[in-house]
């Protein structure tokens, strides 16, 4: 069978399941996780002939034997945009809940995680008119659904966020977090195959086979209105950080083999991602398009989390703090004197970069991200004056009012979008940063010399599984009328 994706009778999940958690455990501890996913793999033609085990987002499945399952947990992205647990927005907000309420956290983890194992082949219709299938093995799922949580996920259509480049990064970044946080092995153990695959799945976008993976032209990321092409800041760093924290958690759960593999992909990638580097802060992407060269406050989302997880900086420290720098004096500064927040996206003359609307607008969840970014980089002076601008617009006497209903967003001439958002949460991602929790990782220290071998065969047959059919130019007229208004307002 050439992809598993390909697969269009009937929906199935890979059978990963607490039955089998010994098995599972047993694998791992034999240094053979990845054979042991190849052969639930190479069972799934037979079972799509019986009754289907679990087709289901529920993470209860993955607990082990003993382990207490204190609910399942939901919560809006916004009362704009009614989905459930959002995940590339549950990125930024679940600092909040890891701190709080971490086994609430832990639910949401294994509840994606028995996702990643889903494969659902019903079509739906997005915005543009295309069909696609709702969800494809190994993809991350933009959310956990609208009327049918759990069983029917992705609400989301506006684009076909199987092809999204940040999700599955995401997914194994918050994770190892999670676990080194909690120090939970019980937990670690059940969702590393889930792990394994999502990082498998994302192989079939390294198109050039540089270790790094690229945006293919539309805005396939949580900046869902921005288009970005080739190797990115954004999602560029999220994948450097993803491969670091996937070799540090193959070492936590035994598996010595990925470890090596995904410690090598990192420092490959991790060349190719400094190549975004031009003197002064990382470009939005190498692709030579309007928006290549403007400043993105979230540019560094991947150095951020590595350093909230106690990993290595994927970049240098040196680099870091210039970039930040940069922002702070750009997309901060030169917005209503730093009274607003951080700016999305900002050219080096220091105008709005226009070419979204998203990219001329303020975040607050991605404010006190970059915030927080600031603080672990010794720069904590900057990063209040950073987050000051939301308090300034949300909660002053002068602000416009949106005091205990925060908005996703609102632009330098007071217009804003949806309220009571999801990714505000993220001021908890500040206190992690000011008051780091104690870090469960004396058995991830590096210790490694030279580097391993490639490629790993394993890894390839199950990303060869996991490839996407191919896609068919099947526009429809609506998208190719926004595509011809797009290419004439912005020649």
């Amino acid at each position: 069978m050439e992809s598993l994706a390909s697969i269009e009778e009937r929906k199935f999940s890979l059978d990963i399941t607490s039955s089998d958690s010994k098995e599972v455990n047993r694998n791992i501890q034999g240094k053979n996780s990845a054979a042991h996913i190849l052969t639930k793999m190479s069972l799934i033609n037979k079972r799509l002939q019986s009754p289907i085990a679990s087709h289901s987002a529920f993470g209860t499945s993955l607990l082990h034997e003993g382990e207490d399952n204190i609910g399942q947990f939901l919560y809006l992205e916004g009362i704009q945009y009614n989905m459930w647990n959002t995940y590339d927005v549950h990125f930024y907000s679940s600092f909040a809940l890891i701190t709080l309420f971490p086994k609430l956290e832990l639910n949401i983890q294994r509840d994606f995680a028995a996702a990643v194992l889903m494969h659902d082949p019903q079509k739906m219709q997005l915005i543009s008119g295309q069909w696609v299938p709702r969800k494809i093995l190994g993809a991350i799922p933009h959310d956990l659904g609208q009327n049918d949580p759990w069983n029917e996920v992705n609400a989301y259509n506006l684009h076909d966020t199987n092809r999204w480049k940040d999700l599955n990064p995401k997914f194994v970044l918050q994770v190892y977090r999670d676990v080194v946080a909690t120090g939970d092995k019980s937990f670690a153990n059940s969702v590393w195959p889930s792990v394994y695959i999502a990082m498998a799945y994302m192989d079939q976008f390294d198109k050039d086979k540089d270790g790094m993976i690229e945006n293919e032209g539309f805005p396939d990321q949580t900046y869902d209105m921005w288009s970005v092409s080739g190797v990115s800041a954004y999602t560029g760093g999220l994948w450097v950080a993803a491969l670091q924290a996937a070799s540090s958690m193959a070492q936590f759960v035994g598996d010595k083999a990925s470890e090596d593999y995904f410690w090598n992909r990192y420092q490959k990638a991790k060349v190719v991602y400094d190549q975004l580097w031009n003197g002064s802060y990382f470009n939005y992407d190498n692709c030579d398009g309007v928006s290549s060269s403007s400043i993105l406050a979230d540019q560094l989302a991947g150095q951020w989390y590595a350093r909230a997880c106690g990993l290595q900086s994927i970049v240098d420290d040196n680099k870091a703090r210039s970039a930040f720098e940069k922002i702070y004096n750009f997309n901060v500064l030169k917005v209503k004197e730093g009274k607003c927040g951080a700016v999305n996206g900002i050219r080096q003359d220091g105008t709005m970069d226009m070419s979204a609307f998203q990219s001329n607008e303020i975040w607050a969840g991605v404010t006190y991200a970059v915030a927080a970014a600031m603080i672990q980089e010794g720069m904590p002076e900057i990063a209040f004056k950073t987050a000051e601008g939301v308090y300034q617009t949300v909660w002053s006497k002068n602000g416009l009012g949106y005091s205990f209903q925060t908005p996703e967003a609102w632009t330098p001439n007071d217009e804003y979008r949806s309220l009571q958002y999801m990714r505000p949460l993220a001021i908890w991602a500040m206190q992690w940063a000011l008051s780091p929790p104690k870090i469960h990782k004396e058995e991830l220290e590096m210790n490694r010399n030279g580097e391993a071998q490639m490629p790993h065969l394993e890894f390839s047959q199950i990303a060869n599984l996991l490839k996407l059919p191919e896609e068919k130019d099947t526009k429809s007229i609506m998208r190719v009328i926004l595509d011809i208004i797009h290419d004439k307002l912005w020649s």
